[in-house]
């Protein structure tokens, strides 16, 4: 799996030597600062294996931005999820050079008011088709199987039966055509859907029925029985999921969301469920995240949640960091125009 990720990457050989590059490292003084709120267990993968190739660097990590104060302004290099760290953090990050994201999407860090425009941002696109192509799967039988209420009837130790709409012959439309939805094209190819790409770049790929443009939306939905959103969040996605859309898609439809909150209105999302206009849906992410205990989309009519863990997977900070280390190692070298996926930032404004 490595040596499939280095070849998408385009990076040098799986040979070269740890000693190498803390060589390289001792010419400059470096210091790493990785925000990452998430449980001790999940972060120390990423220290360990940064630590591991450039043992000389000055490295610390952190679960908050609140933990992360007394460190960041002397931080050259920012490792981090762009959630994860917040603005005030970023006005007093005096040293810092480049931010790592350790995700596809940068909507977290590229419009904030205090990240200087002279900070290099890089991200890591390509190691999540896999991990989100099967949450939408899982998503899309656990709705139509009705496998919440399965789970509930366990908890009362309930036998019930009823009988459950199949995938085969269904069609399922993928909003935002990026190397996610390219994975998860094949997949619902597999199971016998139709799918259909919904996209602002339009163009034939591999196991895609149809391509319509974003514009289209609307006149789309009505044809399908399954709507999931991969689409990056900007200004031109802001609650682009309404309720127009909700009113145009199927009393039968589903709705998944695995791309970002912002771009559906939630209010009208829990309108649609309690209604019955939509026959359910499922959300891996929420405006407000961590969605708050008295949130109304806790107790909306057949919406699944799920705490932004789509993308999360078992080798997820092992492919993260290939590129990451790489990136510290150009990024040592000089070698910044090398830097591995730059983000320009005047492409990617946000809100």
């Amino acid at each position: 799996m490595a040596r499939r990720q280095r070849h998408a990457y385009n990076l040098p050989p799986v040979g070269r030597s740890v000693s190498q590059d803390a060589a390289e490292a001792r010419r400059l003084v470096i210091s790493v600062l990785l925000v990452l709120q998430m449980p001790e267990e999940l972060r120390m993968p990423y220290y360990d294996g940064i630590r591991k190739v450039f043992p000389d660097i000055a490295l610390n990590i952190v679960g908050h931005s609140n933990e992360a104060r007394p460190l960041i302004a002397k931080a050259d290099v920012l490792v981090t999820f762009g959630t994860h760290v917040s603005d005030d953090l970023l006005a007093e990050a005096r040293s810092l050079k480049w931010v790592q994201l350790l995700s596809t999407g940068v909507d977290g860090i590229v419009s904030r008011p205090n990240l200087s425009k002279y900070v290099i941002i890089t991200n890591v696109p390509g190691i999540h088709a896999t991990s989100v192509s099967e949450a939408a799967i899982m998503f899309m039988l656990a709705l139509s199987r009705d496998l919440p209420r399965a789970v509930h009837d366990k908890d009362r130790h309930i036998w019930d039966r009823w009988s459950s709409p199949i995938l085969e012959g269904k069609t399922v439309g993928i909003l935002g055509v990026g190397l996610i939805a390219e994975g998860l094209a094949p997949r619902c190819k597999a199971l016998g859907m139709r799918v259909i790409g919904i996209t602002t770049a339009t163009r034939s790929i591999a196991s895609f029925d149809a391509m319509y443009d974003r514009n289209a939306l609307l006149e789309v939905v009505p044809s399908l029985d399954y709507l999931i959103a991969l689409t990056p969040y900007t200004k031109a996605t802001h609650s682009l999921i309404n309720d127009a859309v909700f009113a145009a898609m199927k009393p039968k439809s589903y709705f998944i969301n695995l791309a970002r909150g912002k771009i559906v209105d939630e209010r009208a999302l829990i309108a649609a469920l309690d209604s019955g206009r939509l026959a359910g849906a499922a959300t891996d992410v929420a405006i407000i995240e961590p969605l708050p205990p008295d949130d109304p989309l806790w107790n909306a009519r057949n919406l699944i949640i799920m705490p932004h863990l789509a993308a999360m997977y078992d080798e997820y900070a092992e492919r993260a960091l290939l590129v990451f280390n790489e990136n510290l190692r150009r990024f040592i070298a000089g070698d910044i125009a090398g830097m591995i996926n730059r983000i320009s930032r005047e492409s990617t404004r946000t809100l």
